[in-house]
């Protein structure tokens, strides 16, 4: 509601006072001072106003996530979080990152899937103006914060590790650092970690202390699912320090987690097998795809012959390493664009409609 100056009523009892002509003047004076404050109502920088960034024009809550989406009542405290984390200074999201934060918040709706970014500054109360930011924040249980690595690695056995200036040089640091967030992440606050390149398909809540197979030698570290201060995610972050080679690709990631649940086990060669209650899941659990098949992403399948292959299957990983620089048909029948339309349905929509 517009408010009149006072100075404005103290004209207008000296008007009344005097000739009726002089409430032309007021009539004038009144419209002149209402226009002007609409005008610049309108046309107002909103970051003038403190306002936290929230969604650009292009997004509409509305049409990309309906209503009826049972994610009312937001997270609950008892649920784990699930964790995403980006360890460069990206702030411009693809589709595929989209989609992977989507489809966690779809199937963990009393969970808070907390996304974690270098690039957002921690000062900062907004975010930076991006479409898919726009569209994830739709989401009541989803959070988008700032990645403090020394904050995080503080009171671990990394945090000595991280402060040292020569491990930038290092060719795969950037993919190391994601090995190192992940184990402290879970052994700190334990729930579910997942690279950005998953499309999540159930609910991982009952996957607990749990890491999958992505062959017949290896283990893989993008997906997790751990207990706080779990001793296996202790014995990996001692592990990660004592046996550092940041120059040797995976063997901070998937070798190391290899090596400990070898030792962990007793165990010559991985096998799918539960011990001193951490579980070793089958390849179809969360990499049903071999990365030595990653083009079968991109190839068309029946509706049938997806739920055969997805029956028991969580997540889905994409191997975006292999695969990012795939054209990928929308709409097709190929597997990823299903995968995409069926688990995260906004993000396929922006995709869509670009």
């Amino acid at each position: 509601m517009l408010r009149i100056p006072s100075c404005l009523l103290k004209l207008t009892r000296v008007v009344l006072s005097h000739k009726p002509w002089a409430l032309f003047i007021l009539i004038f004076i009144f419209v002149s001072f209402a226009y002007h404050k609409l005008y610049w109502g309108i046309w107002e920088d909103p970051k003038s106003r403190g306002h936290p960034y929230g969604l650009s024009a292009e997004i509409s809550c509305a049409h990309y996530v309906p209503s009826s989406l049972n994610i009312a009542g937001g997270p609950s405290p008892s649920a784990g979080n699930v964790f995403f984390v980006e360890t460069s200074e990206q702030t411009t999201p693809s589709y595929l990152f989209s989609c992977s934060v989507e489809s966690a918040a779809r199937t963990h709706p009393r969970s808070r899937v907390v996304v974690l970014m270098k690039g957002v500054a921690k000062e900062d109360t907004s975010l930076p103006k991006h479409w898919a930011f726009s569209l994830l924040s739709c989401f009541p249980n989803v959070e988008i914060r700032p990645l403090d690595l020394t904050e995080l690695f503080s009171g671990t056995p990394l945090a000595q590790w991280y402060l040292q200036p020569q491990r930038y040089q290092e060719p795969y640091f950037l993919a190391v650092l994601s090995d190192a967030c992940r184990i402290v992440l879970m052994w700190k606050f334990g729930g579910i970690y997942l690279d950005t390149d998953f499309i999540v398909l159930k609910n991982l809540q009952n996957l607990t202390n749990a890491l999958g197979i992505q062959d017949k030698k290896e283990l893989n570290g993008a997906f997790l699912s751990f207990k706080p201060k779990h001793k296996f995610m202790e014995l990996c972050m001692q592990d990660f320090v004592q046996n550092y080679n940041g120059w040797v690709w995976g063997h901070q990631g998937p070798e190391l987690l290899t090596r400990v649940f070898k030792k962990w086990c007793s165990l010559r060669t991985i096998k799918s097998t539960s011990c001193k209650g951490v579980s070793a899941l089958a390849p179809e659990a969360v990499y049903p795809i071999p990365w030595q098949d990653w083009k079968k992403l991109f190839e068309a399948v029946s509706a049938l012959d997806l739920h055969k292959l997805l029956k028991n299957t969580y997540a889905v990983h994409i191997w975006n390493k292999l695969s990012h620089g795939t054209k990928l048909e929308i709409p097709s029948q190929a597997l990823l664009a299903q995968l995409y339309s069926q688990f995260c349905p906004a993000t396929y929509a922006k995709m869509k409609q670009d």
